[in-house]
């Protein structure tokens, strides 16, 4: 008698521990599926690295302030390349900042650079500190160039021309480029013979450039937080003219304002297409085909 009155009351015991088991588990089953439409949705729509990836906006900024062999430093260049890096990861773009950057120090972040490079990637170069043209080329200085003949700048510096041609030979659609270097450096009067600024800049294929004064001439530093060329540039850059083309037309046009034409920057443009800087919806920069390539400024 005491089995037949206990087995129902155990098979209803397990029952009632199953439908408590089925309900948790059920429970937690929907809990779990939200938690990750959650996180699916903050990755899609909140995640700024996913989206400047898939843009393939990259630049590469390089601010050199710190040269051993200059009576100062060029503060403006660090100020100027921390602004021009915001400036850019607000439009998309997947920025590295280098400052007082070493030859080897350069030469990683170029190959970092163009491993990142694809078919669809627009590309923009900024570097500001000393520049030395040799041979028609023009080189960027890092800061421990050791420099005491032309032959030194071929060694020690960084070509501008040839980086412009790697970029373009790994693929990159469009290639922007800021060269803020026009100016007295520190190592010319070592030389017998030697030219003042750079060597006129020509852009490659599908290119724009800008560099802070006209060939074969020096700008003189302000004070001031930011150069004369970042001042201008970086208020471009934030008014509602997205155009790339237009943004360096504007800046050309402000500073030699702003210096009564002491000081006026050269653009040289390729560009088959009008670039605009601020990023479409699907990630990828809005263009208009309407440019006049070769122009130059």
């Amino acid at each position: 008698m005491m089995l037949r009155m206990t087995a129902p009351r155990a098979l209803l015991a397990v029952a009632v521990l199953l439908g408590l088991l089925s309900t948790s588990l059920a429970k937690a089953i929907s809990v779990e599926k939200l938690h990750r439409r959650t996180i699916t949705v903050s990755n899609a729509s909140h995640d700024p690295a996913r989206q400047s990836q898939s843009a393939e906006l990259l630049a590469l900024v390089i601010g050199n302030s710190a040269y051993p062999d200059a009576d100062a430093p060029l503060s403006q260049m660090a100020c100027d390349a921390e602004a021009l890096a915001n400036v850019l990861r607000k439009d998309g773009f997947v920025v590295d900042v280098v400052e007082n950057a070493t030859h080897a120090e350069m030469t990683r972040a170029i190959d970092r650079l163009k491993s990142r490079v694809g078919p669809d990637s627009t590309v923009l170069l900024y570097f500001g500190g000393y520049g030395v043209q040799s041979g028609g080329q023009d080189y960027m200085m890092p800061v421990d160039a050791k420099i005491w003949r032309e032959s030194d700048v071929r060694r020690d510096g960084v070509s501008v021309d040839r980086l412009l041609s790697e970029i373009t030979g790994s693929g990159a659609r469009i290639r922007l480029a800021v060269i803020d270097a026009s100016r007295r450096n520190p190592y010319e009067r070592r030389f017998r013979r030697y030219s003042h600024g750079l060597a006129s800049l020509q852009a490659p294929a599908n290119a724009l450039v800008l560099t802070s004064t006209a060939p074969n001439q020096v700008v003189d530093d302000r004070d001031g937080r930011h150069s004369v060329l970042m001042t201008a540039l970086l208020k471009e850059m934030n008014s509602s003219a997205r155009s790339i083309e237009g943004i360096f037309g504007d800046t050309r046009a402000a500073v030699a304002a702003t210096t009564q034409n002491r000081q006026i920057p050269s653009v040289s443009s390729t560009l088959i297409a009008d670039v605009k800087l601020a990023p479409a919806l699907n990630g990828t920069p809005v263009s208009s085909a309407d440019t006049t390539p070769g122009r130059r400024g």
